[in-house]
Formats: C-alpha cells, structure tokens, sequence
C-alpha cells in the first residue's frame, strides 16, 4: 500500500513558521500527531509514521526553531502549546489523537490542560517523569560508562565551542545508554547524533528552566480531570530515567502504563514489533470511538 506524503508550512500568529509534513490520508478525522522530544532536536519520529499512517493521517512538525522550522527568539511552554493549537488549525483539525515522546509527552500533557477539546485521545511514550527521578537516571548513566567515557563527555560539555565533530561525540556519548543494548545503543547515537541537529540549545536550557520552575507535578490533579478517557502511558523498561517514575505518574493519573521488556528510551528502535501493535491497537480504539 502506497501512502501519500504531503508536506508545508504554517505561520504562527507572532510571524514564526512551522515546517510539517504528513503521512497517510490527510481527508481522515481524526488524525494522528507526533509529539518529538529533545527540546531543541529537530523531529525525528519519522519511523513511527508508517506503523499507523494506514489507519490515520500522521502528521509530524519541527519544532519552532529546530529543523526546517527556522526561527530566533525567546521560548516558552504556553508559546509551544499555543504552536500546536495554530497547527491544529492550519490543518483544519477540530481534534487529533497525540502521541508525545519524551518532552513531546510533556508538551502533550500541557496542551491538555489547555486545550482538552482538542484532544482525541493521547499516548504518553517515555514521559514526562515526576519526582526526583533526575538522581536515579544520572546513577544509572553513570553505571553504562566508563570511567574515560564520563570523563570524555564532562570534557567537552565544559568547552564553550565545540567543532562539528566534537558535537557529534558528544551527542553520541549522551544518549548511546538512552538503549538497553549498549552495542546497539551506541550505533544508534551516533546516526542520530548527525542526523537530530543542529541541536538549539538556547531551546533545550530556556524550556529546561521554565519546567522545572513549573513542573507538571504540580499541575497533576488538574491533568486527570482534563485527560481524555483514551489516555495511555508507555516506557521502556531499560530506559535509564526510572520506570518508577512513570509508574508514579500512571497511578497518580489513573492511567494504564504498558512496560516494554528490552528496550529503553527508544523503544521503537529495539521492539519494533511490540511497540507497532502496541500504537495499532491505540489509534485503531482512538478512531473507532
């Protein structure tokens, strides 16, 4: 089965455009929405789209800012969500069915609690974490290094500019224990460590300091009353920020949370299989409701 690939732009009411591009038959209500993760990495949920692009149109978009979403400015949490609603609008959805991974989980749960009308139904991939589970995944990133490997990557997060190559080793060494299998892991990285860039970092630090002065800890109880009754939590059991963490969440949110045997941050890439009938059986309950 060929699907159709559609791809534009959509201007945002404060002059920044958003580059999108979607998958499968973009007539289809509801449609499906990719949340990537980072932030500041460009999308790169590209390989999901296929799993479901037959049951639904999936959109995907970079980023303000990121990727072929070109864009200087201050960043905020309101103004990503409020980036989300416009594209909605620009692609004349009433209503979409979310699957955030990692900050796109954040950014999903976020946009519930502004927008829930909007919301279909919504999959929570690997995020967002609550609690103090930043200590337990620095230790347990500690315990996949080595000694140099941790060394090496102090090095050159110290160093204030950094060459096209030193970027790469260091993406590379930051997310090859995001996997359960480090071989693998490692490979991974590296391709995604060329691929997800540039990296804004300006991004990453001032979104990074915006959710911890706000975390969605404090904002939990609110989220449950404004969940849609299809809301759904998956994590890869190996991934290195806790389990635990999401376990907390799925009960503070009376949410069902799937654990995925042997694989970590990117499950997609390790369980292919599982995670594919695992986002089937959601998106085909989410359009038939």
């Amino acid at each position: 089965m060929t699907l159709t690939e559609t791809q534009g732009l959509v201007s945002m009411t404060d002059g920044a455009q958003v580059h999108w591009q979607a998958l499968g038959d973009t007539t289809r209500r509801p449609a499906v929405v990719l949340l990537h993760g980072g932030p500041g990495l460009p999308d790169y949920l590209g390989g999901i789209a296929p799993m479901v692009a037959d049951l639904a149109a999936v959109y995907r978009y970079d980023q303000r800012g990121t990727g072929l979403s070109a864009w200087r400015g201050r960043h905020s949490l309101a103004r990503h969500v409020e980036d989300l609603a416009e594209l909605l609008d620009g692609w004349e959805l009433s209503e979409a069915v979310l699957i955030g991974h990692s900050y796109g989980a954040g950014l999903a749960s976020r946009f519930c609690l502004r927008h829930s009308d909007r919301v279909r139904a919504v999959l929570l991939m690997c995020g967002p974490f609550v609690g103090d589970w930043r200590t337990e995944e620095r230790a347990e990133r500690g315990r996949r290094m080595s000694a140099a490997q941790q060394q090496r990557l102090r090095e050159l997060e110290e160093l204030s500019q950094r060459t096209e190559e030193q970027e790469v080793e260091l993406l590379t060494l930051a997310w090859f224990t995001d996997h359960s299998d480090s071989e693998r892991g490692w490979r991974w990285a590296a391709e995604g460590a060329r691929r997800r860039r540039p990296v804004n970092w300006s991004m990453n630090a001032e979104l990074g300091t915006e959710g911890r002065v706000d975390p969605l800890d404090g904002h939990l109880a609110e989220l449950r009353a404004r969940l849609p009754v299809r809301a759904e939590i998956l994590g890869g059991v190996d991934d290195p920020r806790p389990v635990s963490a999401l376990e907390s969440l799925a009960l503070r949110l009376a949410l069902p949370l799937t654990r995925i045997e042997g694989a970590g941050h990117e499950p997609w890439l390790e369980q292919p299989d599982v995670v594919r009938a695992h986002l089937r059986r959601f998106v085909q309950d989410a359009m038939g409701g």
